[in-house]
């Protein structure tokens, strides 16, 4: 299966984030991110850093209804996860903080971007193991081919992986955001195009995995 559905769609921000030495106050500000797992303040931060760089009207040309948002990630919620786990083995779910807690769903990951940016056309979160910034890239075009909206914010966000889970010594932590909007609009705002992504994707039978 080859996927090139939105050709038109040139990248005209792109932000990135890595966790060492991360700071939230830094990035995004004093207030209102410090109960925000690390992983949604390493995407907002790149999406902000990616808006910066795509200019005034990345987003604000088009109505919110207009504006998509596709996130990847492998294991922004596990290192979460276990803590939850040892909580509530060790003391029950009471003892949860509340502000941490509705994280168990790792589709809310990139709720807080689509809030802050007004993001109404779709919010998708992909999880698909070493490939869902990939499928993030794949999935938003596809929508924007669509009709589903003009505008495109897409990406990946990590966090490190609790010891003793495999990959933990490699850690993956931080986040990359793209802006991605129509080669005719990026012109006509005199925004620069940095280029253009594309994402194919194949099946592998298990037996000739195997």
């Amino acid at each position: 299966m080859t996927d090139d559905p939105a050709g038109g769609l040139v990248v005209t921000g792109i932000g990135t984030v890595s966790a060492d030495g991360f700071d939230f106050r830094t990035a995004l500000g004093r207030r209102g991110y410090k109960y925000l797992p690390a992983a949604s303040q390493y995407f907002l931060a790149a999406a902000k850093g990616a808006l910066a760089q795509a200019g005034p009207g990345a987003l604000e040309a088009v109505g919110p209804e207009e504006r998509g948002a596709a996130v990847g990630t492998n294991s922004a919620a596990v290192a979460l996860h276990h803590m939850m786990d040892r909580t509530i083995t060790a003391t029950g779910a009471e003892d949860l903080s509340p502000a941490l807690a509705p994280y168990f769903s790792v589709n809310l990951f990139g709720s807080r971007l689509a809030t802050e940016h007004d993001l109404k056309g779709f919010n998708l979160t992909f999880t698909s193991p070493r490939v869902a910034g990939l499928e993030a890239l794949q999935a938003g075009r596809r929508a924007i081919a669509a009709g589903r909206a003009r505008r495109l914010l897409a990406g990946a966000t990590e966090e490190a992986l609790p010891e003793g889970e495999p990959g933990a010594d490699r850690p993956e932590s931080g986040a990359v955001a793209l802006v991605l909007e129509p080669a005719s609009a990026a012109r006509s705002r005199g925004a620069a195009a940095l280029g253009r992504v594309a994402v194919r994707s194949f099946f592998l039978p298990p037996r000739v995995a195997a």
